[in-house]
């Protein structure tokens, strides 16, 4: 099972170092040491944690389950469309949508907003392995 340092596990969930220190001295986040006395996450551990983060309890009305709050960006309108780019965490996302639902939503720089994502496919790659 991989194992991941602090700074690798605050990249993953978008928090900084400290945070991560401070859910693994609380007993939030559990972590053992590795040879060099550096604390390190259990991959399947840092997923259950990652799961419990993520869970909404929000009344579903949407079939989609990938929501990703982030805040407005960009918004260039041309014609009819308007594209959107959301900073969610350290991912950029853009959606294309019609220059009237970018109007009704409020959509400008700044404001918050959240990406709710449904795809069929989606492509998962992996970085090598760690541990």
């Amino acid at each position: 099972m991989p194992h991941y340092r602090i700074s690798e596990v605050a990249e993953l969930l978008g928090v900084s170092d400290d945070t991560v220190r401070r859910w693994v001295a609380s007993g939030r986040l559990p972590a053992t040491r590795d040879g060099s006395d550096r604390q390190i996450v259990d991959g399947q551990a840092l997923a259950g944690f990652a799961r419990e983060q993520t869970a909404t309890d929000e009344p579903g009305r949407v079939s989609a389950r990938n929501r990703l709050p982030g805040i407005v960006t960009d918004v260039k309108v041309d014609g009819l469309m308007a594209r959107v780019d959301v900073a969610a965490g350290r991912f950029r996302l853009v959606s294309l949508m019609t220059r009237e639902a970018a109007e009704e939503l409020g959509l400008r720089p700044g404001v918050l907003a959240t990406a709710v994502v449904k795809a069929t496919t989606v492509v998962i790659t992996t970085a090598g392995e760690h541990g």
